[in-house]
């Protein structure tokens, strides 16, 4: 699978990096045939509070998945947005089961 990483007006470390890198990995256990995944990284700023959004987008044969989540920080937003993602491709491999 491939993995890109966009971070939107700033610059990602190399630790956050890899944990996106290391958490996506782990989809291809709910899902063998992806072949593809954007990252992109926000940052939001609302009343003096900055959220931070990840928004997701994975691309398997026929279909494209998305999901986005704000929270306070980047590594809760990630796994959020990344249980929606897995919740996406559990039904997406059962409908192909189903076929």
């Amino acid at each position: 699978m491939n993995v890109v990483i966009h971070p939107v007006h700033f610059e990602a470390s190399a630790q956050l990096v890899d944990f996106i890198n290391k958490k996506l990995a782990k989809l291809e256990t709910f899902f063998d045939r992806i072949i593809e995944a954007e990252v992109f990284l926000k940052l939001e700023t609302n009343q003096n509070v900055k959220d931070k959004i990840v928004e997701i987008k994975v691309y398997v044969p026929g279909k494209t998945l998305f999901a986005t989540k704000t929270s306070k920080t980047f590594e809760e937003s990630t796994d959020l947005a990344l249980r929606t993602i897995a919740g996406q491709l559990k039904k997406q491999k059962e409908r192909i089961k189903e076929l």
